[in-house]
Order: C-alpha cells, then structure tokens, then sequence
C-alpha cells in the first residue's frame, strides 16, 4: 500500500505514512482519468474503504488529492450518518488533516500561497479554483497542452478525444462548438486542450 508514498513530496511522505497508518483503507493508483483526480468509496458489502489517486498526477497535486480523499475517510468514520459530500464537515477534516503540510518545506512559492488561500474555505475540485488549479498546472509534466484560457476564439482544438472550435468566454467557462456535429458545449476555460 505505501507505493503511493513515491509519488508524495519527499518532506510530506512521513505524515502521510502516519496518517495513512491510522485508518484502514485500500489505497489504489488508477491510470489518469478525464473526470476526477481521485476518489474515496466504501463497499456496501464488506464496509471496507478504499481510496484511488489518478498517478499521473503532479507531487503536489498527488499530495493535495491524498489528503482530500483522506478527509472523506476521516468524514465517514466520524459521522456515520450521511453528510454533504463537501460540506461542512468536510472541509473542516481537510483543514485539519492539511494543516501539517501546509508550509514552505511541502509546497513551493507561489504555490503555497494560493493554497493558503483556498483553504480559507477550500472547494470540492482545485478545478472550482482558477487560481489553485493554475498554480498547480505550473508543476505538471505535460508541456504538450495548452488551457483552453489561453486560445483565441475561433481556434480549433481537441478536448476528450473531440475535435472543437472555440466560440465565446462566458465567466470561468468557454462556450464551444463541436467540428461535425456544431453540437454547442460549455467547457471550464482551465481545461487542457491540444490546439490544432
């Protein structure tokens, strides 16, 4: 199980241990996955949980989706009756359970700035936080894609396999039109896409 410490900063590697120590899970390291980073369940059937990080995420971002997952661990434990998913208590466990690694010898300037502030009242996704999920992008290992922030309306360019054209920013989300189908879709504008 502690094969997912390799993928952790080196400085928060010790905590996790220990956190990790303290519950009993299945941890699980998935291929990269479109539609989440990770992702805590509990079995209906056996009671067990499990825990599942995407591993082609960045340290930081592997950290970040750890301790997240964490929390609804420590969150179904606590209160066994259902709660928000992301609510209240929630994010009171993953203050606290972030709280030791929230320093300048884990995360790196400018980067652990802007996750101070997001922990003020921290969101459901780092993508609800243009900010967070900037910050962190800066550490990624693909250089070969673009934010779809960053391409000029009309450009085309490829989003899940799909081929688009970019039509009109509308707040933190671009409207866009499929190439073939002129189907219209709203895409996050901090979306990775591959322009064409």
């Amino acid at each position: 199980m502690q094969e997912y410490l390799n993928y952790i900063p080196a400085a928060a590697q010790p905590y996790c241990k220990d956190l990790a120590a303290s519950y009993r899970f299945k941890f699980i390291l998935k291929k990269s996955r479109q539609t989440k980073l990770g992702d805590f369940k509990k079995d209906r059937t056996t009671g067990q949980y499990a825990i599942s990080v995407n591993k082609d995420l960045n340290p930081y971002q592997f950290l970040l989706t750890f301790i997240h997952e964490m929390a609804h661990l420590k969150v179904a434990e606590e209160y066994p009756r259902s709660v928000k998913s992301h609510g209240r208590e929630w994010k009171v466990a993953f203050q606290n359970l972030l709280q030791p690694v929230l320093t300048d010898i884990v995360f790196p300037e400018p980067l652990l700035s802007v996750l101070k502030k997001h922990m003020g009242n921290p969101k459901a996704a780092a993508g609800s936080d243009p900010k967070l999920w900037n910050a962190l992008k800066e550490y990624d290992y693909n250089e070969e894609n673009s934010q779809l922030n960053s391409l000029e309306d009309g450009s085309s360019f490829v989003f899940r396999k799909k081929r688009f054209t970019r039509v009109k920013k509308r707040r933190t989300r671009i409207l866009c039109k499929e190439i073939g189908s002129n189907r219209l879709y709203l895409i996050p504008g901090i979306a990775d896409v591959e322009e064409i």
